[in-house]
């Protein structure tokens, strides 16, 4: 399916007035209190988030997996629901791949496909947290850090093969997240296991293109409870250091144990100039992977002004792989995909908000009430309008969510598809 831009440009005229409206009333304000709201529509306009191709089907729980109707069975398929939801935001204008889950068949074809949606490859993500069939060694007890040297092998060829299959995509970057650990005391000796680990993420490193990065990601538990290898934002650090230039800590915001400062790992990270990429979603317990600003709004929100700070003032950090990371058990996946899109627009746009030369100030004089009152002043500000704007100077929906229920997208897919398939990897 492909939503057609007349059809989206005829139902925005249903709400035009009210946004000319609201835009002009925001726009005014805005503009005397010194923004450039031009500016902060274009810098919204050319924000991209990847979109893993693993989330465009229902995700799972530990104990059970409940699907949702109409979900894509191949790649191709994945490829057309993200090009819905560019169509409809403007803002998903890449594509995550996780190999072996979504290898295409043709790669010709596949590009080709891409690019007639305006869908770039992002970053590819390997997996040797799961044994894959035919393969003649187990992950049961680790990839990268097993104690055994035929286990390690095989999961670095596994990254090596990645590389080779992104390259022929146009592709940039590697992600690597490892499941590795120990559920019980003394089942690990915890420095082999780490400089394991770094002796194989060396190996993988050496067959990465000139042009390409290593994406290291951390998590401080599960699926083992006792340990993991790459615990948190320091180890990842440390590995991704031992690596090389080319190597940067990948940031998820679910991959954190309760009450962390994010806000206050990213900027160190931007400030060491490791920072690589970002895992969007959000959570109240654990790695929930729940919509993105659903919880946290204001944590995400922080995020985005130490972001924002980085991008400007921290050269030395390269341009960030942004990607949605989360799990649809039960909303629409397409529906939830776009209530992400439009939480990281927002939290985006009150960032772009704050007087940082204000803030500055504040801080040198040591004014702790201004401070906040200048954070929570823009956070406070409705930019829904921007968001608005910068979609209907690109051709996407006023309103994504309304125009995706008005076309009947999902009832569409279902006729396409049928109701009873599920997506690849789920």
């Amino acid at each position: 399916m492909k939503i057609e831009k007349e059809k989206i440009l005829d139902l925005n005229k249903k709400g035009l007035e009210s946004h000319k409206e609201s835009f002009d009333f925001l726009s005014n304000k805005l503009s005397k209190n010194g923004c450039d709201v031009n500016t902060i529509i274009s810098r919204l306009s050319q924000f991209q988030v990847a979109v893993p191709s693993w989330a465009l089907g229902a995700g799972g729980t530990r104990f059970g997996r409940f699907g949702f109707y109409g979900e894509p069975t191949n790649l191709e398929q994945k490829i057309d629901d993200i090009g819905i939801l560019h169509s409809l935001t403007q803002t998903a204008g890449a594509v995550s791949l996780h190999i072996p889950w979504d290898i295409p068949s043709d790669y010709n074809a596949i590009k080709e496909k891409a690019d007639a949606l305006h869908i770039k490859f992002d970053a590819v993500n390997s997996n040797t947290f799961q044994d894959q069939k035919d393969a003649p060694e187990s992950y049961k007890y680790g990839s990268l850090s097993n104690t055994s040297k035929a286990v390690r092998e095989q999961a670095i060829q596994h990254n090596l093969d990645v590389i080779k299959i992104g390259d022929k995509l146009g592709s940039k970057a590697l992600t690597v997240w490892l499941a590795d650990g120990s559920c019980f005391p003394g089942q690990n000796n915890f420095q082999t296991a780490f400089q394991n680990t770094q002796d194989s993420l060396i190996d993988i490193y050496k067959g990465l293109p000139d042009d390409w990065k290593l994406l290291v990601e951390y998590k401080p538990y599960e699926p083992n409870f006792y340990s993991t290898v790459i615990q948190d934002w320091g180890a990842s650090l440390m590995l991704a250091n031992g690596c090389g230039d080319k190597a940067y800590t990948l940031v998820d915001l679910g991959h954190h144990l309760p009450n962390s400062n994010i806000e206050q790992i990213v900027s160190i990270l931007q400030l060491k100039g490791k920072l690589g990429g970002f895992h969007f979603n959000d959570s109240k317990y654990g790695d929930d992977d729940l919509t993105v600003g659903s919880i946290k709004p204001y944590a995400l929100f922080l995020i985005f002004n130490e972001l924002v700070y980085g991008m400007k003032n921290n050269p030395q950090n390269p341009d960030l792989a942004w990607m949605i990371d989360a799990s649809h058990n039960v909303k629409d996946p397409l529906e939830d995909l776009i209530q992400s899109l439009e939480a990281i627009q927002e939290a985006y746009a009150k960032a772009l908000l704050i007087d940082q030369k204000a803030l500055k100030t504040a801080q040198l004089d040591n004014d702790v009430v201004k401070c906040q009152e200048i954070l929570q002043g823009a956070y406070r500000t409705d930019v829904r309008p921007l968001l608005e704007k910068s979609r209907l100077d690109t051709g996407g929906a006023l309103s994504p969510i309304n125009v995706y229920r008005e076309l009947n997208v999902r009832d569409t897919l279902i006729l396409e598809r049928g109701k009873y398939t599920v997506a690849t990897g789920l």
